[in-house]
């Protein structure tokens, strides 16, 4: 069984189809379609499902799947490991929740630029739910997500000590006329996808304001999701320091939340198994100069 093929399986299980995954691979169609074939034919049961929507994977497919991961992650820290000779570069692969990207990272971000130059950083952001997964799984080196995580195999350093805040269109000056100007079921919950800790703390609050049915919309995107606040289409939950920075000129407003609803820890994650490279202890070296992290 070849490793590479192991790897394009994983990225094919990954990105849902033939054409995503050789865009990422930097190869062409056809040498992923035989590398996926081959490492059927080698395991003897077809590994994907085929449909005009893409790839996914069979049962036994999910079967293989965190194998290869685990494998194509060790093979990516074997490599980091021995060119590591304790000065920062080469690549790191950062995760971060799309709020904290926005209004956290790029201060920090561009210092450790500054610092290590020599570091090609890539930032990718998903939900906590994925961000965990991908570190667990070594895809990512490490990742900014909502706490609280407490997992075995994860160290955690709390970076951002956050204030969520009931974000709504600027005529809805108190909770009260909110509740009051609604219909029974609520307000429309504009939230990110299923995974998202902030989305799980606003059905919290919905329900404990009576309103656990209220319709769900999903959106993509942190300013796709603000403009639609804006315009009075549903109400999010959202760090105060992500909207107090944008200059939306009333037309959104903030209400305050008690303490067991509002208050979030944003931590920075990664694996304690691993070869700590020297460019993952710089970023963590950046976050305790700018004064952010709590506890090591």
């Amino acid at each position: 069984m070849e490793l590479s093929d192991l790897m394009t399986f994983a990225t094919v299980a990954r990105t849902g189809g033939i054409t995503r995954a050789a865009d990422e691979l930097n190869t062409v169609q056809s040498n992923v379609t035989q590398r996926v074939k081959a490492l059927e034919a080698e395991i003897g049961t077809p590994l994907f499902e085929r449909h005009s929507r893409g790839m996914t994977p069979t049962g036994a497919g999910r079967r293989l799947l965190p194998y290869a991961q685990r494998m194509a992650a060790l093979l990516r820290e074997a490599v980091l490991a021995a060119r590591d000779d304790g000065e920062p570069k080469g690549p790191l692969s950062i995760g971060s929740m799309e709020t904290t990207a926005a209004v956290r990272l790029p201060s920090l971000l561009a210092d450790f630029h500054r610092r290590f130059p020599a570091v090609q950083l890539s930032l990718r952001t998903a939900t906590t739910a994925d961000l965990v997964a991908a570190v667990l799984d070594g895809t990512l080196d490490g990742a900014f997500v909502a706490g609280p995580i407490d997992h075995a195999e994860l160290a955690v350093t709390t970076a951002f000590r956050e204030e969520l805040v009931l974000v709504t269109a600027g005529r809805w000056k108190s909770l009260a006329a909110l509740r009051a100007g609604t219909s029974e079921s609520g307000p429309t919950a504009l939230v990110f996808r299923t995974g998202c800790t902030y989305r799980q703390r606003l059905e919290q609050v919905f329900t404990e304001f009576g309103w656990p049915s209220a319709a769900r919309f999903e959106f993509g995107t942190l300013d796709g999701m603000i403009g639609c606040v804006a315009a009075d289409m549903g109400v999010t939950l959202l760090p105060r320091a992500v909207v107090e920075r944008r200059d939306l000129a009333g037309s959104i407003h903030l209400h305050a939340l008690r303490a067991s609803q509002s208050r979030v820890d944003t931590l920075f994650i990664r694996r304690r198994s691993t070869h700590q490279y020297s460019a993952l202890q710089g970023l963590i070296s950046c976050l305790a100069k700018n004064g952010e992290v709590k506890a090591a």
